[in-house]
């Protein structure tokens, strides 16, 4: 799972993509925002007209929701690519989160991945600190902040574990940009999505995914 040496079944065409998680995927309930993963099947439609993109992230959901509504329906599907970012709300919906249970949910997932779809491009992320710009007591910005940092730890360590490629963005410099988030300080923004639709795209390049480049698809 996630080798590029296991990958010439592709021959750089994707032909269905699923992706996985909560609101940073699904968008915000009600938002007309262009999704990151929207623009990212586009990119990938660009490349191959016939590519099947299925979005069963939803917004406000922890990661258990993932393991009980989505992980079974997306191995159903068959996808060359996966995205999977879950976790957020695992910290924000807890005054105590369970760090340890949330890396057991993610091993989960990515082991039921990585055994029902071996030749998948399984991909997932750290989430920033989104106590950044979210409107929280100091005590209440300090949990989540720490929250936000462990939960990165987990989720790096267990994709390293099964191989699956994590991308950086707790850590990424636009982590820190204002304009990346809407107005709610925790969800992306245009820019935001644009973004990390972008980091998205140059990662499948390296794994040998033909991608269409979102300046090119504006441009047309």
């Amino acid at each position: 799972m996630s080798d590029p040496r296991r990958l010439r079944g592709l021959k750089g065409e994707v032909n269905r993509y699923v992706a996985l998680g909560d609101s940073f995927t699904a968008g915000a309930e009600g938002s007309t925002t262009a999704r990151w993963a929207d623009e990212l099947a586009l990119a990938l439609e660009d490349v191959n007209p016939d590519v099947e993109y299925h979005n069963l992230a939803v917004p406000g959901v922890p990661s258990a929701h993932v393991v009980e509504h989505q992980l079974e329906p997306a191995v159903a599907l068959r996808p060359d690519v996966v995205t999977v970012i879950c976790g957020a709300n695992d910290v924000l919906l807890s005054v105590r989160p369970d760090i340890g249970a949330y890396a057991a949910t993610f091993d989960q997932i990515l082991t039921r991945l990585g055994s029902a779809l071996p030749g998948a491009i399984v991909l997932t992320a750290t989430v920033p600190d989104l106590a950044r710009f979210m409107p929280l007591r100091p005590r209440t910005r300090e949990r989540v902040t720490r929250g936000m940092r462990q939960l990165g730890q987990a989720t790096r360590s267990v994709a390293r574990r099964h191989g699956v490629h994590c991308m950086e963005w707790a850590e990424h410099p636009q982590a820190v940009v204002r304009d990346n988030f809407a107005g709610d300080g925790f969800h992306p923004s245009l820019d935001g999505n644009r973004r990390a639709a972008t980091e998205v795209m140059r990662t499948l390049e390296r794994f040998g995914v033909e991608v269409a480049p979102l300046a090119a698809r504006r441009a047309s």
